[in-house]
């Protein structure tokens, strides 16, 4: 006449419990034991309960398992808030672009004094290059500059930027630069002899880069003043200590930004 028996069953399951977000710090407890404490971490899936004496227990996240403040709860462990994505850089300091292929090489052509030259542009601006579709073309020197450039036939959609080592007033490179008058050619340089010194010497494990006397070829006098046999051993060991641009000088840096821009403009 009474109905039905209101302790049978499972009376926690009878109406809807809460679930809740476990917090560190949290103060919960075991309702089936009656331990309580403070929420201290998870352990195999079970969360871990320390009380006011330092006891910890291990308890399963069973549905309705718990009190908060005496109300029936089923405890869960929160979501990990989503991770922001890292900003992915370039070896040049540039924002990555994911997913990009590149691009079918364009007529534009950025010409360089060597091989090495042309490895170190790679090493840092290769990614850079690629997505715009630029190649980099070692010329062997720079003595018939301006013979190249009337081969090459330059034009709005078809320019040429041209990277030169040493290029300072009153150098052999900068008379040989005054006569390209194009505007369809950009050439810019850096001071240094060679490119192997626009790499920062700390990088190589020198205090500075060898003075060689005037008349001597320059790599291979550093390698005699480094100890070292051949410039190809010298010339591995500096191109395998550049990662990015933080490793390589300023006017270097400035010099092939420059190219780029020019090279890659709308026609």
């Amino acid at each position: 006449m009474y109905g039905e028996d209101v302790l049978a069953g499972n009376w926690r399951r009878r109406k809807a419990v809460p679930e809740v977000d476990v917090e560190p710090g949290m103060v919960v407890e075991d309702a089936g034991s009656g331990f309580c404490g403070a929420v201290v971490g998870f352990e195999y899936g079970a969360v871990v309960l320390e009380d006011r004496h330092g006891k910890r227990r291990n308890f399963p996240l069973d549905p309705a398992a718990f009190l908060v403040e005496g109300q029936v709860v089923t405890l869960r462990k929160a979501a990990a808030a989503p991770v922001a994505p890292q900003r992915r850089t370039t070896a040049s300091g540039s924002v990555a672009v994911e997913g990009v292929r590149a691009q079918v090489a364009k007529a534009s052509r950025i010409w360089v004094e060597g091989i090495h030259d042309a490895a170190l542009i790679e090493r840092i601006w290769g990614d850079d290059l690629r997505i715009e579709g630029v190649v980099v073309e070692p010329l062997d020197g720079i003595d018939d500059l301006a013979g190249a450039v009337r081969d090459f036939r330059p034009a709005r959609g078809r320019r040429v930027g041209v990277l030169v080592d040493h290029l300072v007033p009153g150098s052999k490179e900068s008379r040989i630069v005054a006569a390209v008058k194009d505007p369809d050619v950009l050439v810019t340089g850096h001071p240094y002899v060679d490119v192997w010194q626009a790499v920062k010497p700390e990088r190589v494990g020198l205090r500075q880069w060898p003075v060689v006397p005037p008349g001597q070829p320059w790599k291979e006098g550093v390698c005699r003043a480094v100890g070292v046999a051949q410039p190809a051993d010298m010339w591995r060991r500096i191109l395998g200590s550049v990662n990015s641009y933080k490793d390589v000088e300023t006017p270097l840096i400035n010099a092939m930004e420059r190219l780029i821009d020019f090279v890659t403009e709308p026609a």
